[in-house]
């Protein structure tokens, strides 16, 4: 099993979708919340993932390709 952290930044118009379910029920991956902040127009939120590597990044190269900006994070900070 791997872990890492991100931050993920949903564009507006995926905003009301449930993309995080998705990586749970599409990709197994475990998902645990740390932070969020979403609004009607704008929303991120800091999750730990854990599961297969090769799972983790499908799952992430799924959410890119909705337009979502994936950003490591690294003891709370965003890595460039």
């Amino acid at each position: 099993m791997t872990r890492m952290r991100v931050r993920l930044t949903f564009p507006p118009e995926r905003i009301q979708e449930p993309l995080i379910y998705h990586l749970v029920k599409d990709f197994d991956i475990i998902t645990n919340i740390r932070r969020a902040d979403v609004k009607s127009d704008y929303g991120w939120v800091a999750l730990e993932l854990e599961g297969d590597e090769r799972n983790l990044e499908k799952g992430i190269a799924w959410l890119k390709a909705k337009g979502v900006t994936v950003d490591p994070i690294e003891r709370d900070v965003i890595v460039p």
